[in-house]
């Protein structure tokens, strides 16, 4: 049997974001996100996702004028703001070693302008964080999940504005004042590559507010300048309030191989992965990467960078790299004509040696692996898969979901993880996204379920809300309680296990 080279110290979780988990939206004086304008579209293919994430000026204006819960879904998430006890009790019976969870920027400071924050907004944090240490599961902290203040993208133009910089970095000042005696590990903003995937969702950007293509890529240039930025100073703010506190980044891992041995293929997949890598490059290295500053002066793409901002950006670099993994990619010069598949706003060229999820996603688990040893070797930092998991639809069979598809997906991407630490990577944990089912990100949707544990809600927010164990809850546990080794066991069925034990 193969060795376990697991660290005694893996951070085994799972992950959630407050916009997709909370609800609550206008309790305890929220203000609006930007999460809480996400329509729910059931007439769009699931698989388009451009058409899924696009928020236009109507529709904001449409979601400000209605308090209705049905078809923005993430007003209501699955009542974890109300349910947190009972839920952190769950992971703790899972045995759950680390959780991530986001703060809403809103609860705090409900338009992200306000001197002084909300004090509803700050107990509930302290009550979920200090509920966390209780059952023993290390708090992973996401100061920004696409969760920014609709205050700020309607008067400011979102991250295009400097002011807004100087809001995030008093909130992010207060949260970490606050909430350091509970909280070791903090990521300053998710997944911070998706700028352009998602303008409107990562920094506020309203397309159609710019003239065209180039106004608005520069102005997206712009607002994630600004970004590195306040991640930076967040982390400055960090050292100087507890020098224990450990901050990271956090990138999309959207790995690409070539189709072909042609060098124009292989050249077309590296530029992919430069071009990936270059939002953490900057958080690593603290400067920008000489191509992207050349495709700038190419373009004639202006981005404003004041005095001092090269100074802090390599002053205050990051402690480690956390990055989401879901599929990789295929890049090709002949790709035009061939079969496409699509996944969190990327098209590919379709892998046959790989399955496919019923979102469209490509499943490969050995990228996880490569993709981990590029990077170790890359930064030489520790590095941390905080989200990374499958989409499916789960059927609820006599008060029962046996989800063997993620069991076998999560066990293979597992033993790539074993893997990667074995020939070398320091891996400091893996929290499997929505370990809990929560509304989906991209399509707003209850059926997309990620999670260990059901929750009964349907698309259109139907359902009891109770919360059910599915039978990679029992498998997981076994996972974390041996660190791994029961991976290389046979599990033909659950009682090799002990599943529901």
């Amino acid at each position: 049997m193969m060795k376990s080279y697991f660290p005694k110290d893996f951070l085994w979780g799972g992950a959630i974001a407050a916009n997709q988990a909370e609800g609550a939206w206008n309790v305890g004086g929220k203000g609006l996100s930007v999460a809480d304008v996400a329509k729910y579209k059931p007439e769009t293919d699931v698989k388009d996702y451009v058409s899924q994430w696009h928020v236009s000026p109507a529709q904001i204006k449409e979601a400000m004028a209605t308090n209705d819960e049905t078809f923005f879904p993430k007003r209501h998430g699955i009542d974890f703001y109300h349910r947190y006890e009972d839920d952190l009790a769950l992971f703790n019976e899972m045995g759950m070693k680390s959780l991530r969870v986001s703060i809403a920027w809103t609860r705090l400071f409900p338009n992200g302008n306000e001197e002084c924050p909300n004090k509803e907004g700050i107990a509930f944090y302290h009550r979920l964080f200090k509920s966390m240490r209780e059952n023993k599961i290390e708090p992973i902290v996401t100061l920004s999940h696409y969760e920014m203040p609709l205050y700020l993208v309607n008067e400011y133009d979102g991250w295009v504005s400097r002011e807004v910089v100087e809001m995030f970095t008093h909130y992010a000042e207060v949260c970490l004042k606050e909430y350091s005696q509970y909280v070791n590990y903090w990521l300053t903003f998710n997944e911070i590559d998706s700028v352009f995937r998602h303008p409107f969702t990562t920094v506020g950007v309203v397309e159609e507010k710019y003239s065209g293509k180039q106004e608005a890529e520069e102005a997206i240039y712009q607002a994630l300048h600004h970004q590195f930025v306040a991640s930076s100073i967040t982390t400055k703010l960090a050292k100087k309030i507890d020098k224990t506190n450990q901050i990271g980044c956090m990138m999309t891992r959207t790995l690409a191989y070539p189709l072909t041995s042609n060098p124009a293929d292989v050249l077309l997949a590296q530029q992919h992965n430069r071009e990936n890598y270059f939002y953490a490059d900057v958080q690593v290295f603290g400067e920008y990467p000489q191509f992207v500053k050349n495709y700038w002066k190419e373009k004639g793409i202006h981005v404003e960078i004041l005095p001092g901002d090269e100074e802090i950006l390599k002053l205050y670099t990051v402690d480690f790299v956390s990055f989401s993994y879901y599929m990789s990619m295929i890049k090709s010069v002949d790709e035009e004509h061939m079969e496409k598949v699509g996944g969190n706003l990327v098209t590919s060229v379709k892998n046959p040696y790989l399955d496919i999820s019923e979102w469209g996603w490509q499943i490969d688990p050995i990228g996880l692996r490569i993709s981990l040893i590029d990077m170790y070797d890359r930064y030489r930092l520790p590095l941390f898969i905080v989200e990374s998991g499958i989409g499916s639809i789960d059927k609820l069979s006599n008060g029962k979901i046996h989800d063997d598809y993620r069991i076998e997906y999560f066990k293979n991407h597992f033993k790539e993880v074993n893997e990667a630490i074995k020939s070398g990577v320091e891996v400091m944990g893996y929290t499997t996204w929505g370990c809990i089912d929560i509304v989906s990100a991209s399509t707003s949707q209850m059926s997309k379920r990620y999670g260990f544990i059901y929750v009964d809600l349907d698309d259109l927010g139907r359902g009891s809300y109770n919360r059910i164990k599915k039978d990679s809850f029992y498998w997981y546990q076994k996972v974390i309680e041996t660190n791994g080794a029961v991976l290389y066991e046979e599990v033909g069925n659950p009682e090799k296990v002990n599943m529901h034990q």
